[in-house]
């Protein structure tokens, strides 16, 4: 049987097991242990399985997941997101759209610390919906640069999705955390430029600014911001100078993170372990399928697909853009079924030699990935973004999916800088680490 045969039988398998609501790493180690029988040569399916889970599990690198995670479990208990509407709404008056840019620079913040998406767009809606529909703002916008902004928050360091990536692609977490902040800004650039320019477009679904304040009323308001912004600080220096790899600034940002729920009076026993037992649920969730995603690549790698399917991809001769281009739409199919994480455990032993193939840097890669992975987070039926502010809302998906829809576009567009000026990416990590 040829290896095109047996990637669909493998393929057909793993969506036959997905589509029949087995839990994703089960269908992945499934997957695997089938494609073992293939392999030939006698490979004891059993044997590999343990050595490759424990081998890809028992890594250094994994543990700055864990407290990461756990870091943006205690910031989410805290009054973070409504300091920073409190902080940033003075300074944004004289913008077009005002507040509505609290959306993507709250966002953004929260990103920084919580690594993940979900808890970014809940924890920011939380307060800026009801603040933004009490003072008469568009609510489609609203909902719309809420459901985008949300995504910043696996595309700012630190990242769960990053962390994943790294260990799945085998390079460096600190490079690639250091390639997402510049992309990060570019993306809030995009996001409050589309919001300036609607606004403009639109002036009669844009309230009135509030009364002025003085200089030290502003700052007064912003005060509470200063220990978060201090801990972003911190984390983001000690990466950029090699003061402490990425599993040490992990530790230093859940000490900064409780020390800030402490200061404003939100730890409490309670908290403390909420915060503990929300980090384990998901740490479990990611690991377990990272374990499966790691035997699936392994058996992968021993039917030689993988290879095949570089040397295939090179045979064709496409060009770098043509192939970003594939692989863009290959992600924005793949958003509408599954989250991100799944997404990038589910592809990457395929794609990774694709991409090496083709010459591209893998911490640039894992940049692109990311943002397409954003792209899933707003894109219907799957996106986590959606859900949740359709909840919060209580709007229906389509209207929530039809807001988001400028947002995703934005999206497209920044993949197409970075693919045509990879510096935006690549200069950070160049200057950390150069050579």
């Amino acid at each position: 049987m040829d290896l095109l045969a047996i990637a669909a039988i493998l393929l057909g398998f793993l969506a036959l097991l997905l589509g029949a609501g087995v839990w994703i790493a089960v269908a992945l180690m499934a997957t695997g242990w089938a494609g073992m029988q293939f392999a030939g040569g006698g490979i004891p399916a059993g044997s590999v399985l343990a050595t490759t889970v424990w081998g890809n599990s028992a890594s250094w690198s994994l543990a700055a997941l864990p407290l990461f995670i756990w870091m943006g479990e205690i910031l989410f208990r805290t009054r973070l997101s409504e300091e920073m509407f409190r902080g940033f709404a003075p300074w944004l008056n004289w913008l077009p759209g005002r507040l509505m840019h609290v959306n993507v620079l709250a966002c953004g913040v929260f990103g920084s610390v919580s690594g993940s998406s979900a808890a970014t767009c809940a924890t920011v809606a939380k307060i800026a919906l009801p603040e933004l529909k009490k003072r008469g703002y568009d609510e489609n916008m609203s909902l719309g640069s809420l459901a985008g902004a949300g995504t910043l928050g696996i595309l700012i360091p630190p990242s769960i999705t990053m962390v994943v990536y790294a260990v799945q692609a085998n390079c460096s977490i600190i490079q690639v955390f250091l390639a997402g902040f510049l992309p990060g800004f570019l993306v809030m650039v995009l996001y409050s430029g589309y919001i300036a320019i609607w606004s403009l477009a639109n002036p009669d679904r844009t309230p009135p600014a509030d009364p002025p304040m003085s200089l030290g009323e502003r700052i007064s308001e912003s005060l509470n911001l200063i220990p978060c912004l201090l801990l972003i600080v911190f984390v983001f220096l000690s990466l950029l100078m090699g003061w402490a790899t990425a599993t040490e600034c992990a530790a230093w940002g859940v000490l900064g993170s409780l020390a800030i729920a402490w200061w404003q009076g939100a730890l409490s026993w309670q908290s403390f372990w909420a915060s503990v037992m929300g980090a384990t649920r998901v740490n479990c969730m990611i690991l377990l399928i990272l374990a499966g995603a790691s035997y699936m690549g392994t058996s992968m790698a021993y039917t030689g697909i993988p290879l095949a399917l570089a040397n295939w991809v090179n045979s064709l001769q496409l060009s770098p853009y043509a192939l970003i281009a594939a692989l863009t739409a290959m992600y924005i199919v793949l958003g509408t079924a599954l989250d991100g994480i799944s997404m990038i455990v589910l592809t990457t032993a395929i794609v990774i030699p694709m991409v090496k193939q083709a010459g591209f840097d893998l911490v640039w890669f894992g940049i692109f990935l990311v943002l397409v992975v954003e792209m899933a987070e707003v894109s219907p039926p799957v996106g986590f973004n959606l859900f949740v502010l359709q909840t919060m809302s209580g709007k229906d998906s389509n209207t929530v999916a039809k807001a988001s829809l400028p947002f995703f576009f934005l999206l497209v567009l920044a993949v197409a800088i970075i693919t045509v000026f990879p510096s935006i990416v690549m200069v950070l990590p160049q200057m950390a680490f150069p050579g």
